[in-house]
C-alpha cells in the first residue's frame, strides 16, 4: 500500500510540474499514468521516479526526467492510428507512453540488455503494439517503410538525413541537436510536401548518438 501511495503521490506532483509548463492533455497525462514509473527504475531509485532528475540504468545509459519525456511527447503531437519510430529505448517509459497514444511503436537500441529489459515491461503492462529491436539508429530504420513520427533520445549533429526518407509528408521528427556553443537543444522538424521546417525547442541533456550495436551489452 506504501509503494501505490508512494506512485500515486509521485505521479500528482509531476503532473502539477507538467500543468505548470501548459500541458494538460488529459489522453497524454492518462496514457502517463498508466505506466508506473518506478516499474522502469532501477530498484534502489524508485522513490526517486517521479523526480525532475536524470536516473542512471543499465549499459552506462540514463533515464531522463519524466518531465522531460511527457514535454517531448506532447509536442511530438502523436495521434491514434499512427506509426512512431523511437530512437533510443533506454528504459521503455517513453516507448510505453507512445504505445498508449498510436497505433505502432517501433523502438529501437543499440544495447540489448536494454531491448530486453524494455520488451519484459511491456509485456507486464500489456502493451502489445510495441516491437523493439537491437539495432543502430544513427541512419533510422531502413526497410521499414514510412513513418508519421519519429523522435529520438540521441543527439545528432544536423538535422538526420534518413528524416527525408523515412517520415510521412505532415510528419514530424523530434530529435536532440548539439549546437556550436554546447548546448543540446530538443528540435522538431516538420515535412510538408518537399518542404522542412525546424524549430527549438527546449534544452536537453541527451548525450550524443553512437553508432553500431553494442558488443557485449
Amino acid at each position: 500500500m506504501k509503494s501505490a501511495m508512494v506512485e500515486k503521490e509521485g505521479f500528482a506532483a509531476l503532473v502539477l510540474r507538467l500543468r505548470a509548463e501548459g500541458i494538460s492533455d488529459i489522453d497524454l497525462l492518462t496514457a502517463v499514468e498508466q505506466c508506473p514509473r518506478s516499474q522502469f527504475v532501477p530498484a534502489q531509485f524508485a522513490p526517486e521516479a517521479y523526480s525532475s532528475r536524470t536516473i542512471p540504468i543499465d549499459c552506462g545509459a540514463f533515464m531522463e526526467s519524466g518531465d522531460m519525456v511527457v514535454k517531448t511527447v506532447a509536442r511530438l503531437r502523436v495521434k491514434p492510428g499512427q506509426r512512431v519510430l523511437e530512437i533510443g529505448t533506454g528504459s521503455g517509459f517513453m516507448t510505453a507512453i507512445l504505445g498508449r497514444r498510436c497505433e505502432r511503436v517501433v523502438s529501437i537500441d543499440r544495447y540489448k540488455t536494454l531491448v530486453e529489459q524494455a520488451q519484459n515491461r511491456m509485456d507486464d503492462l500489456g502493451i502489445r503494439n510495441v516491437v523493439i529491436r537491437q539495432a543502430d539508429g544513427s541512419n533510422g530504420l531502413v526497410g521499414e517503410g514510412t513513418f508519421d513520427r519519429i523522435v529520438s533520445t540521441a543527439a545528432f549533429t544536423t538535422m538526420p538525413r534518413f528524416f527525408t526518407e523515412q517520415i510521412v509528408s505532415g510528419g514530424m521528427m523530434i530529435a536532440p541537436i548539439m549546437m556550436e556553443d554546447g548546448r543540446c537543444v530538443m528540435t522538431r522538424f516538420s515535412k510538408t510536401g518537399s518542404r522542412f521546417e525546424q524549430e527549438e525547442l527546449f534544452e536537453t541533456p541527451y548525450l550524443p548518438i553512437e553508432t553500431h550495436i553494442a558488443r557485449y551489452l
